[in-house]
């Protein structure tokens, strides 16, 4: 017998099949704060989550919550304007559900956005830094339970999880445009709540550089599913200890400018 889930999500890939133009090999998940971005594109087609069948509605401040495709310096591109989180209240399998229907569209490269708080303290407000590994704390993930072997293997390898091939091109556009750009782990924590400084020590001494809520469940889904993956975090905070409280989200205008600029010429090279 079919898994249910897996009838949903083929329901929620033919509905979008069937109204958008085309779909792209390359999809872009946009991160808090980042939504802006997808308004950069052009001929725009734009389908809410909430006229999906069976699709998660975002709850979230600053996102969207809605699918735009669009072209970008000549290619097109399929765009998240808003992400599912954990902490929304969605089980794990709701948080990657886009994720596992845009794999049944045929999207192969996933690049994925957040805000994230900084634990290395050589980083500032305002760094980009492409991921190269993650932690993850607690134990919910989203391929508990029945495996949906359409998608992948029961145990699947995440030694490789963020790809060496897309972080070393993105890395080299960064030099030629000369992008500020970092490489480090990402710290996942299920939120809404920031972190504890106890927390925040913690996580620094196991080899952390930033940390947020998001992102790593759709990592873990992509990466069972044989998509290549891309993850560029945006400091926007000094994470819990740093100083005396969290300030609020801050994007500074030159890192937006460069954030744009890399992942533009990402897509471009893809």
């Amino acid at each position: 017998m079919e898994n249910k889930n897996l009838e949903q999500i083929k329901e929620s890939a033919q509905y979008l099949r069937e109204r958008f133009r085309s779909i792209p090999e390359t999809a872009l998940v946009l991160g808090t704060g980042l939504g802006y971005f997808a308004e950069r594109l052009e001929n725009k087609e734009i389908i809410p989550y909430g006229d999906i069948p069976h699709f998660p509605v975002s709850t979230a401040p600053d996102h969207a919550g809605r699918f735009v495709l669009g072209s970008l310096c000549g290619k097109d591109v399929w765009i998240m304007q808003g992400r599912i989180h954990y902490y929304e209240g969605y089980s794990m399998d709701e948080v990657v559900y886009p994720i596992r229907v845009m794999k049944l569209l045929g999207v192969q490269n996933l690049l994925l956005t957040n805000a994230v708080g900084s634990i290395n303290l050589d980083y500032q407000v305002g760094d980009l830094v492409m991921i190269s590994d993650h932690i993850k704390f607690f134990n919910d993930t989203p391929l508990r339970g029945q495996n949906i072997d359409e998608f992948g293997p029961r145990f699947n390898d995440m030694s490789h999880a963020y790809s060496k091939r897309l972080r070393t091109l993105a890395g080299n556009i960064a030099k030629e445009e000369k992008i500020p750009l970092r490489e480090g782990i990402y710290a996942y924590m299920p939120g809404p709540c920031f972190e504890t400084p106890a927390e925040i020590r913690m996580l620094r001494l196991l080899g952390a550089d930033v940390v947020g809520m998001s992102t790593v469940p759709e990592v873990i889904c992509a990466a069972h599913a044989g998509m290549e993956i891309f993850t560029l975090s945006f400091v926007t905070n000094l994470a819990a200890g740093l100083l005396d409280e969290i300030k609020e989200l801050e994007y500074t205008k030159d890192s937006k400018e460069n954030f744009n600029r890399l992942i533009t010429k990402l897509i471009a090279a893809l």
